[in-house]
């Protein structure tokens, strides 16, 4: 070869490869900007958005407070909590239908924003999730309900942390909506010419850790999820131990509403609470 050709193949090499190159050291200081969507917007007071619910403050073991609402039922309750972890976008604001759906059946509700969501302080990590969700589960506790009085209802992202709190304080149940098998999995569809991999700082391994979680657990997923593949939630449903039912809502996609909150999800968690309490 020619110096001449051996030239003009390294500038070739070059356009290709430089590009890539930017756009994986990009992601890599970026991810979490990525991987994150949080809203920053500061919910209105909790009674404004749903009658008898309560703003409370939670503290992390950082010493990070977030804000939450309670929501209690409306009348008489079933002695039960749902901890909803939420997914990677919005605010608690934005999981209202869900809540007062669930309040309705006579479960007591709290829906909290993690770090950096809400108005809250800090900035979102898999760490830093997990220590939100104890405190969560910290602030039922305080209110009288015991792990074994909870269930954790974990969307999309917050299936991946739900599942992390379970693996450390079991549940009475485990309802997962839309879960992917593990972050670098649910990455790598994405972004297929990347090395996810080895970018990535936060794994959520959650087929993994709910293979270990001995709790009556519900899979829900749709099947036309553009953004968790619907093969990986069954994954993860496979993974159980103490599956007590997979639910496909057909032609659903990951927003939407009767996935998010619809009756067949709601209809899915009261039969999880039946058989768990």
């Amino acid at each position: 070869m020619t110096n001449g050709k051996r030239g003009r193949a390294v500038v070739a090499v070059l356009v290709v490869v430089a590009p890539l190159l930017l756009l994986t050291g990009f992601l890599w200081a970026g991810q979490r900007s990525v991987i994150y969507l949080p809203s920053a917007v500061v919910p209105p007071p909790a009674a404004e958005v749903i009658p008898g619910a309560q703003d409370v403050h939670l503290t992390a073991e950082d010493g990070l407070v977030l804000g939450g609402w309670f929501v209690p039922p409306p009348g008489r309750g079933r002695e039960a909590a749902v901890l909803v972890a939420n997914g990677n976008a919005g605010n608690r604001e934005s999981r209202v239908p869900l809540a007062r759906a669930l309040a309705a059946e006579g479960f007591a509700v709290l829906l909290f924003d993690y770090r950096g969501y809400g108005g809250n302080e800090g900035s979102p990590s898999e760490p830093g999730l997990a220590a939100d969700a104890r405190a969560a589960a910290d602030h039922l506790a305080e209110r009288g309900f015991a792990a074994d009085r909870t269930i954790y209802f974990g969307e999309s992202l917050g299936a991946a942390v739900a599942t992390g709190l379970a693996v450390e304080r079991p549940p009475a149940a485990l309802f997962l909506r839309s879960p992917f098998s593990s972050l670098a999995d649910l990455g790598e569809r994405h972004y297929p010419f990347l090395p996810v991999r080895l970018l990535l700082w936060d794994r959520y391994p959650v087929a993994e850790q709910v293979a270990g979680v001995d709790v009556p657990t519900t899979v829900v997923l749709g099947d036309a999820d553009r953004v968790v593949p619907p093969e990986q939630s069954r994954e993860v449903a496979a993974a159980s131990p103490n599956l007590v039912e997979e639910v496909v809502l057909p032609g659903a996609d990951h927003n939407d509403a009767e996935l998010v909150h619809g009756p067949e999800v709601i209809e899915a968690f009261v039969r999880l609470a039946d058989r768990a309490l």
